[in-house]
């Protein structure tokens, strides 16, 4: 067996199984799940209608390329979206449909991170909480993670000031989660800027997670975007620059896998050639539905009016009984309780019927600090009204649980 798999952790909804295998529910109301980032809107019809149209060629193999028509629609929607040049990103070059950006974001370590360089292990810097891909994907390419703690002292961005300069000579990948995933949290522009000439001077891989971009709720101030950031400062041909998106938050279409890498050429070539191996093309039935998502605004924008609505009614509810904001961006809550985030996770489930994760699974504690022990994630995926009595079943548990406590 490969060794690195014995350095793995066990993945966040393992660890909530294991937590509550021994929890009997004493509620006889209907179950309520705010874990799992699973969007349950409505996916839209025309796009279900494409897939089905092209179900007929189901005998035929896909390209791992993609589609010249996919591509050009990645392509088009990354320039319209980040106000770029429309001829700016070449979808020949700078453009991969990938099943998924989950897959992605862990094939692309196994592609850039180089073990042989020196005795000691490259580091792959990644924030902490995060999505744990980016920490299974630095393990298994033979890398040490490096976990940047992101909690309100830095407004839950990762301090590139508290990376030592032996440590950035070691990095050869930073993930960034924009929005981040569970924080809701937003990198400034002056943060991008700053990433960019480190990893200029340091000669590493900026991997940016941009999966949530489009679950916002000011229109007039969607989040920037790496390849954004990248042609205001003059660098139009991405160098080490990559971004990883999908149709799952987007466009309600997680069940489909899809989604792209786009950026830097050379890397994006390196990329093609592990993925001929890797043998993760996406089907043409589900490229042909893509490109009808990504060449649609209208339902985004109604998605984002459902998340607005139910941020506004769940926000004020919560705040009774512990701190919690509206975020920037992202569907999910990062909520600091008055109590311990495992033991409420287990009353919760118990007296309730809901689960909600604990924010330290999604941490790593390190030098005796997690960032985020006493956090819960809250996705707020379910309609309208099971998000309000979600909310209102936590209250009452809360509350029973200060009162008794």
């Amino acid at each position: 067996m490969n060794p690195y798999l014995n350095k793995l952790h066990a993945y966040p909804f393992t660890k909530l199984a294991a937590l509550l295998a021994n929890v009997d529910v004493q509620s006889d109301r209907a179950g309520i799940a705010m874990t799992i980032g699973e969007p349950q809107h409505a996916p839209p019809k025309s796009v279900i209608d494409a897939l089905v149209a092209e179900l007929t060629g189901l005998n035929k193999y896909p390209s791992t390329q993609g589609s010249l028509p996919l591509r050009e629609s990645i392509a088009a929607w990354l320039c319209r979206r980040y106000q770029l040049p429309l001829d700016l990103v070449d979808p020949a070059t700078m453009v991969l449909p990938v099943v998924g950006s989950r897959e992605a974001l862990f094939a692309i370590a196994q592609t850039v991170v180089d073990s042989s360089v020196s005795a000691e292990p490259p580091l792959v810097i990644i924030p902490s909480p995060f999505y744990q891909i980016y920490e299974g994907a630095a393990i298994m390419a033979g890398a040490e993670p490096l976990y940047l703690p992101c909690d309100n002292s830095n407004d839950y961005v990762p301090d590139l000031d508290s990376v030592t300069e032996a440590q950035w000579q070691r990095c050869q990948l930073m993930y960034i989660c924009n929005p981040s995933n569970p924080t809701g949290a937003v990198p400034t522009r002056a943060f991008y800027k700053r990433l960019l000439e480190l990893a200029d001077r340091y000669n590493f891989v900026i991997a940016s997670d941009e999966c949530y971009s489009e679950i916002y709720f000011d229109e007039l101030s969607p989040p920037p975007g790496l390849l954004e950031v990248c042609h205001e400062t003059g660098r139009d041909d991405f160098s080490r620059c990559l971004v990883f998106n999908s149709l799952s938050k987007r466009s309600n279409l997680a069940g489909m896998r899809s989604g792209f890498v786009a950026g830097c050429q050379a890397t994006i070539k390196a990329f093609m050639l592990y993925r001929t191996y890797h043998g993760s093309a996406m089907p043409n039935h589900h490229q042909a539905a893509s490109i009808v998502a990504w060449n649609d605004e209208s339902h985004v924008q109604h998605n984002r009016v459902l998340y607005r609505e139910k941020m506004q009614a769940v926000v004020p509810l919560l705040q009774q009984v512990m701190s919690v904001e509206i975020p920037a961006a992202g569907f999910c809550l990062w909520a600091k309780l008055p109590i311990d985030d495992e033991l409420l996770a287990q009353t919760l489930y118990r007296e309730q019927h809901v689960k909600v994760l604990p924010g330290q699974y999604l941490s790593r504690t390190v030098n005796g600090y997690n960032p985020g022990a006493g956090y819960s994630r809250l996705a707020l995926v379910q309609s309208l009204e099971v998000c309000i009595e979600a909310a209102e079943r936590i209250v009452a548990c809360v509350s029973e649980m200060n009162r008794v406590g």
